[in-house]
């Protein structure tokens, strides 16, 4: 059965492209949960409409993200935990808690967004990503200071 997806489905295709698939992934996956249409000539045409509002506003998106990204290159954050011997923290520093230090410097930034491998458990200066978008990334420094 040919579809037209609609959004992107991991190793059949991607947004707005016409693939073969079988008749039963087509009936019980991609049309129940609208990831595809039926490949119809009205079908194409309304999939076409959607794909071209799709990229204006992903331009948009990425457009706010690259300024913002500019804004925060120079971004420090400094966060106060408690910290025992050898600059050792009793708890970590999360994602949660550099984007509460973000909002309240007036940056509102989505915690998915900050990347970190691994929660900071030492006292210093920490780089941290931010992928603002699936194009724009930014680095941010994060200062742990011991509380008094």
């Amino acid at each position: 059965m040919e579809v037209i997806l609609r959004e992107d489905v991991d190793k059949v295709g991607a947004r707005g492209s016409v693939v073969k698939v079988a008749d039963g992934y087509a009936r019980n996956f991609l049309l129940p949960k609208r990831l595809a249409v039926p490949a119809t000539g009205a079908n194409k045409k309304i999939v076409e409409q959607e794909r071209e509002a799709y990229l204006r506003r992903e331009v948009k998106v990425k457009s706010e993200s690259e300024d913002l990204a500019k804004l925060m290159s120079d971004v420090t954050v400094t966060i106060r935990q408690r910290a025992g011997e050898n600059n050792q923290l009793f708890g970590s520093v999360t994602a949660k808690d550099i984007a509460d230090a973000l909002e309240a410097q007036k940056y509102h930034v989505d915690r998915r967004k900050i990347q970190l491998d691994e929660p900071i458990r030492t006292l210093g200066e920490h780089k941290v990503t931010l992928r603002l978008h699936r194009d724009v990334t930014t680095q941010i420094t994060v200062i742990v200071e011991a509380e008094q």
